[in-house]
């Protein structure tokens, strides 16, 4: 098995990410440091170590659903010392991490994974999932701005796909308006830069659905396993 594959299979990282593991010298293979990303692990007599820990293959795949809250990071540490959304899977005794992420003031729904595959196949640009969210923004919205949303706004060095937008609400007396934003793009703090594009800068932002999977009755800092037939309907995505 190709040890990028062999890593994401044990829960450890996504195949991308294992990579940039093995390109910074932090996998071994029976001792000795791996620095080719073709390389084969026997599976049944190789011994793997990450960061000097030895991984090895987890049978059991677990697929879950968190309602992240605001405050908290998608990755397991950072500089800052935050709190991750690893802590409220304490109780999870699989090794699992994030499918894609969520920013720090973004709140909802987070799928968390030990299947390596399944993470490479829903984070890759191909798939065009579309993921929900719901926006309190600054301003009250024109039809010319919601257009220009709709048919894609430049942002930085790019231009973003067509997307979705709903207008669910308007408050003129405190000059806020609620809306329902549909992507299917995953690039960094997207959904607030293209609310900025068009002046009117996120206020709360909440991930509501991936696709056909919801948070339902999944109250905010807790988690639920994926049902089957959510699990079969990510795998044929």
């Amino acid at each position: 098995m190709r040890i990028n594959k062999y890593i994401a299979s044990c829960g450890v990282a996504s195949r991308r990410k294992a990579e940039e593991l093995i390109l910074d010298k932090k996998v071994r293979v029976n001792g000795n440091i791996i620095e080719e990303l073709s390389y084969q692990v026997d599976e049944n007599k190789d011994i793997v170590e990450v960061d000097n820990i030895k991984i090895t293959l987890d049978e059991r795949m677990v697929y879950l659903l968190l309602n992240k809250p605001e405050g908290y990071i998608t990755t397991v540490k950072d500089q800052f010392d935050r709190p991750s959304v690893l802590d409220l899977l304490s109780d999870v005794k699989e090794r699992v991490f994030p499918v894609g992420r969520l920013d720090y003031e973004t709140s909802g729904l987070l799928l968390l994974t030990n299947d390596g595959d399944l993470t490479y196949k829903l984070t890759h640009p191909k798939h065009e999932i579309d993921k929900t969210y719901v926006a309190k923004v600054k301003g009250i919205l024109i039809e010319d701005e919601i257009k220009n949303f709709r048919e894609g706004l430049y942002i930085e060095n790019y231009k973003t796909a067509p997307a979705k937008l709903k207008v669910l609400d308007s408050d003129k007396v405190k000059n806020i308006s609620t809306l329902e934003i549909k992507i299917h793009e995953g690039k960094n703090r997207q959904v607030r830069k293209m609310c900025k594009a068009i002046n009117h800068p996120v206020l709360r932002l909440k991930r509501v659905a991936m696709g056909k999977i919801s948070l339902k009755n999944c109250k905010i800092g807790e988690y639920r396993y994926l049902t089957e037939d959510e699990v079969k309907y990510l795998k044929n995505i």
